[in-house]
């Protein structure tokens, strides 16, 4: 490890005050010397900022006047940064005490000179009536992304032993990966307008178009509470989840790709309708978010020209990345 390390983790929070504690100490505890640590604190109205300035003062709040969303946070949080490696991890999520330091050595290894993020092995946190017997179960090994137009984290729900071993994985979970800044800042940073859900998968793309390569480390360990800030029932999620994953793939995914995302959110509108009916909340957030990806479609396509007509890697190459759907285990 480098006798000098300039690292800062960025933790994103909105209402968070009951998940922080645990997140905090995980990273007061990493074996990495001089942890620059900062929250940033997205308008929370849950006594977050009296949590923080009572019990760690020793950690650095950015406060945005609204609510800037995952992607937003991380802009904020990395916005006068410097060093050499930026470290992520979410509110509801907590590291072993020597993650940060294998996510380090996973970016400095001698063959690692083109490798812009490294992502952890993050488990699910065992559910509370889940025996001391049972395997945990994976919540990622990095992302993926399919020939149906979907992201998700590679061996999601698996038994701990059962998962992937391979560390070439096409993306990094921003839940907990350590980034390369020089990487990150090269292909433009975070899109702070995704707001929330495949900002991460966004900029692996760009990695990947510009040359970088993502690692899996299997030695760093998070532990993460799922969904702990939206819920993936709720509207915000639904909304965020189906604007976003036809944005990004309509950026970077062969068109082909990207038509087959657009006509499985279709059908996943008109089946929520029947389901839910047309005037339920999450009915009408999948409606809202498919007519804002219609709207933005001029503003995407041209974001797809100026991404990829000078990528040093082409997207043919990239999209060999792209797998068939896997179901989920039994």
């Amino acid at each position: 490890m480098p006798a000098e390390t300039t690292m800062r983790a960025v933790v994103v929070s909105w209402n968070g005050a009951h998940l922080l504690p645990e997140c905090l100490d995980s990273l007061h505890a990493q074996d990495v010397p001089d942890l620059d640590i900062v929250v940033v604190d997205n308008a929370s109205t849950d006594g977050t900022d009296e949590l923080l300035r009572l019990r760690y003062p020793q950690v650095r709040v950015v406060r945005t006047e609204r609510n800037v969303g995952f992607a937003g946070g991380v802009v904020a949080g990395a916005a006068d940064f410097d060093g050499d490696w930026l470290l992520l991890l979410n509110n509801d999520a907590t590291l072993a005490p020597d993650a940060a330091g294998a996510l380090l050595r996973t970016l400095t290894a001698p063959d690692a000179t083109r490798v812009g993020a490294a992502t952890a092995k993050i488990l699910l946190a065992p559910a509370s009536d889940q025996r001391e017997t049972e395997p945990r179960l994976v919540n990622s090994t990095g992302n993926v992304v399919t020939t149906a137009g979907t992201g998700t984290d590679r061996d999601w729900l698996r038994p701990e032993g059962d998962e992937s071993r391979d560390p070439d994985v096409f993306g990094f979970c921003g839940g907990a990966a350590l980034l390369r800044a020089s990487a990150l800042a090269e292909v433009g940073g975070f899109d702070a307008s995704l707001f929330l859900y495949y900002e991460d998968t966004d900029v692996s793309w760009r990695l990947r178009a510009a040359g970088w390569t993502v690692r899996y480390c299997a030695d760093a360990v998070a532990v993460h509470r799922h969904a702990s800030s939206s819920g993936t029932d709720s509207p915000v999620f639904r909304y965020f989840n189906t604007r976003n994953s036809l944005v990004v793939f309509a950026r970077h995914a062969p068109l082909r790709v990207a038509a087959s995302s657009f006509a499985r959110q279709v059908a996943g509108l008109l089946r929520a309708a029947v389901r839910e009916g047309a005037a339920s909340p999450g009915t009408r957030a999948r409606a809202r978010a498919l007519r804002d990806v219609v709207l933005r479609l001029p503003r995407t396509l041209h974001e797809r020209r100026a991404l990829w007509q000078h990528a040093v890697v082409p997207r043919r190459v990239v999209g060999r990345y792209l797998s068939r759907p896997e179901p989920l285990p039994d």
